[in-house]
Order: C-alpha cells, then sequence, then structure tokens
C-alpha cells in the first residue's frame, strides 16, 4: 500500500494523491468490449432472497442495484477480499502490493486469508498501487455489471466517469475522509450492494465476537496504552486510532495514544519530527514494516531509547513478507481481521 494522503511509497501503503480522471469520452467508457479479460469467474452465488433491486446510499448519492451481480470490479485497495467472502470473485482489482519481480501468481492473490478463495482464478489489474487513477479503458473493457469503490480515495470526478461504465458503490455516506470509516460499516456497505446484507452483517458480528473474545482472555491489555506504527525513509509514521490498524489494536483491547489524531489533523498517519518522539512512549508499540525497514527502525536512536523498547514491549510484525501479519492488519477485511487478530494477540503476550 501507499501512505494514502501523501506521496510515500511503500507495498503496504495507499496513494493519497487526488486521483486525475483521464480524458475518455463517454461511449469509450460505455462500449469499450476485450479480446482478452481476466479469467471467467465461477457465476456468483445466489443473492438473498427479495434482495434485488437493492439501491445503496453512499457518499456520492445512491445507486440502484438492478439485479445479482456477476461481473464486478473492485476499484477500493480491499475491497476485493469483502467482495470474495460472499463467494464472488472480481473480475478486475488493485494491484494493492507489489510482486516481488519474477513472482508468479499475484502476491494479491496469494495471501493466507485469500488463496484459497481466489483457486485459479486471475482477476486483471484495473490499478497499481501509487498510479493517479484506476484505468478506465480496462475496467470498461471488463464490461463490470457493479463497481465497488469504498477503500478508495476516489473523488467524485472520478465516481462519475465509473458510473457512466457500470452502476458503482462509493465510500459510506457517513465517512468524512476516505479510509476513515469503521470496517464494520464498509463491509456491510458491500454486502447490501451486493445483495447479502443480512450476511454481511454474521460475518461483522462473528469477527466482533472474536475481538471481544480477545479482550475478556487478555483483561491486561485494557491496561495498557498502544500505537501502532511503521518506519520510512528515515522517520517514523504512527497510525491513528481512526485507521484500521488503530482500530484493530484498540478492537483487541488496548487503549490507544489518542494525541496522535490530534497532529494528523484528519490523516490516518502522520510523521513525526523527533521533537515529538514522546508521543510513541507508550506500554505497548506495534511495528509494521519488513525486515530492511524493521532493522533500521532498530537503529534509530531515539526510538531504541524509549522504555518500551528496552523493555520488549514492541511487537515487530512483518509485513509482506513470512507471515504478512502487517498486510493482514494494514487490509483489515472480513477475510484478514480473523487471521490478524490471532497474530496480534499472539504477538502482544
Amino acid at each position: 500500500m501507499l501512505l494514502h494522503r501523501t506521496t510515500l511509497v511503500q507495498p503496504w501503503r495507499r496513494l493519497a494523491a487526488a486521483l486525475s480522471v483521464a480524458t475518455l469520452g463517454v461511449g469509450l467508457l460505455a462500449g469499450c468490449g476485450s479480446d482478452t479479460e481476466a479469467k471467467k469467474s465461477d457465476d456468483a452465488p445466489a443473492a438473498e432472497a427479495g434482495a434485488f433491486p437493492v439501491t445503496v446510499e453512499h457518499a456520492f448519492g445512491s445507486t440502484k442495484v438492478e439485479k445479482a451481480p456477476k461481473r464486478v470490479v473492485s476499484v477500493g485497495y480491499t475491497d476485493d477480499q469483502a467482495i470474495l467472502a460472499f463467494g464472488i470473485k472480481p473480475v478486475g482489482m488493485v494491484d494493492q502490493y507489489p510482486n516481488p519481480v519474477g513472482q508468479t501468481p499475484d502476491i494479491n492473490t496469494q495471501w493466507p486469508w485469500v488463496k484459497d478463495k481466489w483457486g485459479d482464478t486471475r482477476p486483471e489489474v484495473i490499478m497499481n498501487n501509487g498510479d493517479a487513477g484506476p484505468n478506465y479503458e480496462k475496467i470498461a473493457s471488463l464490461r463490470p455489471d457493479l463497481i465497488i469503490a469504498v477503500y478508495s480515495e476516489v473523488d467524485q470526478a472520478a465516481y462519475d466517469k465509473l458510473s457512466k461504465i457500470a452502476p458503482t458503490v462509493g465510500r459510506t455516506k457517513a465517512e468524512k475522509e476516505p479510509f476513515s470509516a469503521p470496517w464494520q460499516d464498509n463491509a456491510v456497505h458491500i454486502a447490501k450492494a451486493l445483495g447479502k446484507e443480512s450476511e454481511g452483517k454474521e460475518l461483522v458480528k462473528g469477527i466482533q465476537d472474536k475481538l471481544d473474545a480477545a479482550k475478556k482472555d487478555n483483561p491486561a491489555f485494557a491496561e495498557q496504552k498502544a500505537v501502532a506504527l511503521s518506519w520510512y525513509k528515515g522517520a517514523v509514521y504512527p497510525f491513528t486510532s481512526t485507521d484500521v490498524r488503530g482500530q484493530l489494536v484498540t478492537g483487541s483491547g488496548f487503549g490507544y495514544q489518542t494525541e496522535i489524531d490530534k497532529i494528523a489533523d484528519g490523516s490516518f498517519s502522520t510523521e513525526l519530527s523527533p521533537e515529538r518522539i514522546d508521543l510513541i512512549d507508550v506500554d505497548r508499540i506495534f511495528v509494521i514494516n519488513d525486515k530492511a525497514d524493521t532493522e533500521a527502525l532498530k537503529k534509530f536512536e531515539l526510538f531504541a531509547n524509549l522504555p518500551a523498547v528496552k523493555d520488549g514491549k514492541v511487537s515487530y510484525l512483518l509485513d509482506s513478507e513470512g507471515p504478512a501479519i502487517g498486510a493482514a492488519m494494514s487490509q483489515g477485511t472480513l477475510l484478514s481481521l480473523p487471521y490478524a487478530i490471532d497474530e496480534l494477540v499472539k504477538a502482544a503476550k
């Protein structure tokens, strides 16, 4: 991903730059076909009885989905996983984590929590992480009957172009800043568009039950203030309590360093100056980085001298390497969260 709302690039962060919209004619968008499509997915499983038509309210208005979609394109960075959770394989998705050179298949279809869901299906990439916006021609060529752009920084202009291709569902109406909606809201929002709202609520409940069990089984967590952070190009970047990583930490029972929220000023993360390293002087630190950046952070003297670091109260969670716990936390989806919760609790003990 990229650190959304900044220009920093790293595999686990989202892009924040405003989407630049390509100049495309309406006819081109609506009428493009393709001789080379993604490997066809199985027909979508049956929706709930009486689910369609369904109208979904979102940040850009409302979208009416007339019938159960079979060709869904995911424009949100993690929306593909929510769609997969309901047995539907997107025909197009964002390439969230750059694939290691020479490695196939795409790492984004091989996480432990999605591999079985994808099976042999290989979706088309409609945007690479770091691109200024989605590839509208590619999306149109996939002939989608629904576009999901929920965990995304899609703006009104981009939404208007997407909605000319197919019915498009944007982020939740209540979400003031991109990427700030609770994962629960995003999951049910997407479920409704797929005609599976009640199933979505059940899946959310199952994960919430898992979080509640983590709290109950680990009462000591509630006595600790925690923070999740990353190291990038010589600086510490803590995540806010509203970011999905912060939500997971608090959902597991920890208190959070909410002073970070104030200086982040609506962003999901912020760069700490050396003078403000005190903001991560907490009881428990969760570091999300792959090996090279983790080693660099450990050599950063201001970090190394924090009491939590000296006392061994730091959990170093590999991002895309190894067990990819960081990726599971960062994605925060119906599929990744059960895995992330188990690994986070294990790492904190």
